[in-house]
């Protein structure tokens, strides 16, 4: 192993030490945008050498192929918990640059991959009769591109919030097909290591650091020949402030990749503060976690809209303390069916009363929330053969699997789900086993399926009065403590023998279905992780003053 050097920039020596926080343009390694009005510092693209020397205090964090500089002080901020999101992340980049290359006549190598990975026949034989064809008039065979090589027509990656530039590394030496990659940053320091980052790696080809405003530099990319393929924000906190930018900075047909970790304003906690914020009113109710995903789908919806764009989901992801979603992004209007035989007028309403008759509780009014697929299917299953097929590549490879196996089983036109022991607690019974509930709902003849966003959900089409039906046979089978039968409507009364239920229309049928056992649950796929650490989730922001704040904007929050 290489002994360690001493750095041989002063200014990027006092920058990172903390000794002047004013900003300094490295003059070496990764070039930074920002740092200089110069136009011979914004431009310089010297080749260093892969290694640079630890500053005192400084370690060493790998991850993926990233091994990342980080100083002792909490100067700019990294949560090791956010690996899966960087994994996922590197899993679809890599998917949407295989599809996207592959148009341009580009083949991408992933390392690991023995071939390319086939997710139907009708794509084999595809691929089969081009080959044929290209081989037949004596084209030149198909171009190659492999990870940390830079493209000519490869994807433009902006990581718009990228403190110590982990992500950007992961993409420079993890996926293949890229021109360039953007790791800005508004801190001084985070831009300074960034640039670090990118020499110590090898990378400074690929990465580009950047001392920008993250609004600011997307805006000024709104030009059709400017834009980004795509485009990564993962803040501390709310993305609410980079929304309108970002949907105009990405390009034609490209991928946006959106972090929330405000999940208490998004799950009913603060319902002004998520509509000042997203346009939409939030719930406090056990389906906030899917909600929250809906809400932000419906953000970016309404704020492409504003441009003559639309958004297309090809996968959202609610884990542990955040969300996640990966869209497109397209100009024009999205394809409704039959939309030419659709005439819009005023809504009419309220479509129910005030009190639910089902428990008499009154009806609470949220949203609007996207009421369209969470997911693309068929992207997901390319990304899950992906990774299945590779599992050496990512550290969290296993959860990735049985999160993606747990998404291409959820039922796509059923927005929200229950939970069995929400339900259980309103009529005060004990709670049913899932699979004997699932079983009920599909020997009645309805769709039912899990979720990944909650460990006892349920996704049904069965109406509320049929699920409702299902609990008192429940409660027949399994009788209640009179102790505890306690109601909150007479309609759900469990209370004395003597006042029965109501006659349910419904007899159900309780024996276990074998496909009420979905495949992720007979494989005993890690669908949710345990906690990975002590004390772990939302990590303390970056406190080296508010110049340096890492994840967030100064400008626009306050």
């Amino acid at each position: 192993m290489e002994p360690l050097r001493a750095p041989q920039d002063p200014q990027v020596n006092t920058t990172l030490s903390g000794i002047d926080t004013k900003p300094q343009p490295p003059t070496s390694g990764a070039p930074m945008e920002g740092l200089n009005p110069s136009p011979a510092a914004s431009t310089l693209d010297q080749e260093m050498p892969p290694t640079t020397g630890l500053l005192p205090g400084e370690t060493v964090v790998r991850e993926g192929k990233a091994a990342i500089l980080f100083p002792s002080a909490n100067e700019v901020f990294y949560n090791p918990v956010q690996e899966f999101n960087r994994d996922l992340t590197c899993a679809v980049v890599t998917e949407f640059a295989r599809e996207q290359m592959a148009r341009r006549g580009v083949k991408v190598v992933v390392p690991g991959e023995k071939e390319r990975v086939v997710v139907n026949l009708a794509d084999e034989k595809k691929e089969e009769t081009e080959m044929q064809t290209g081989e037949e008039g004596g084209e030149e065979p198909v171009v190659t591109a492999s990870v940390g090589e830079r493209c000519k027509n490869g994807l433009r990656v902006l990581e718009g919030l990228a403190a110590s530039g982990l992500r950007s590394v992961r993409f420079a030496l993890e996926v293949p097909g890229l021109r360039s990659v953007t790791a800005n940053d508004f801190s001084s320091k985070a831009a300074a290591l960034i640039a670090r980052n990118a020499q110590h790696n090898g990378v400074t080809h690929l990465l580009q650091a950047s001392q920008r405003d993250a609004s600011m530099l997307m805006y000024e990319m709104r030009g059709k020949k400017d834009r980004y393929d795509v485009i990564d924000l993962d803040p501390y906190g709310s993305p609410a402030p980079f929304l309108d930018a970002a949907v105009q900075a990405v390009g034609e047909g490209g991928l946006l990749c959106v972090t929330c970790t405000d999940m208490a304003v998004m799950a009913g906690n603060s319902g002004e503060t998520c509509y000042s914020k997203y346009g939409s009113v939030s719930i406090k109710a056990k389906y906030c976690h899917e909600m929250a995903l809906r809400i932000i789908l419906h953000s970016l919806d309404q704020r492409a809209g504003v441009y003559q764009r639309y958004i297309h989901p090809l996968l959202c992801v609610s884990v542990d303390f955040y969300i996640r979603v990966f869209v497109r992004v397209h100009t024009g209007q999205a394809m409704v069916k039959n939309s030419a035989s659709i005439k819009y007028s005023a809504a009419t309403g309220p479509p129910v009363g005030a009190e639910c008759e089902h428990c008499g509780h009154r009806h609470q009014l949220g949203g609007p929330i996207w009421g369209e697929a969470l997911h693309d299917v068929s992207f997901v299953q390319k990304v899950l053969s992906a990774v299945s097929g590779n599992p050496s590549r990512f550290g969290t490879a296993r959860r990735i699997e049985g999160m993606l196996s747990m998404v291409t089983e959820e039922l796509e036109d059923v927005p929200l789900y229950y939970t069995v022991d929400n339900l259980s607690s309103t009529v005060h019974c004990s709670t049913p086993p899932l699979l004997q509930f699932r079983s009920a709902l599909l020997h009645a003849g309805h769709r039912v399926s899990l979720s990944h966003a909650c460990k006892n959900a349920l996704k049904t089409d069965a109406p509320p009065r049929v699920l409702w039906d299902v609990m008192r046979c429940w409660e027949k089978v399994c009788p209640v403590s009179p102790l505890l039968a306690l109601s909150p409507s007479p309609s759900l009364s469990l209370s004395p023998p003597s006042l029965a239920l109501p006659l349910s229309s419904l007899q159900a049928c309780f024996d276990v279905r074998e496909d009420a056992n979905p495949q992720s649950r007979r494989r005993h796929l890690t669908r949710f992780q345990e906690n990975p650490e002590p004390f772990w989730g939302p990590k303390a922001r970056a406190n080296a003053g508010y110049d340096t704040l890492i994840n967030t904007n100064p400008v626009l929050d306050p």
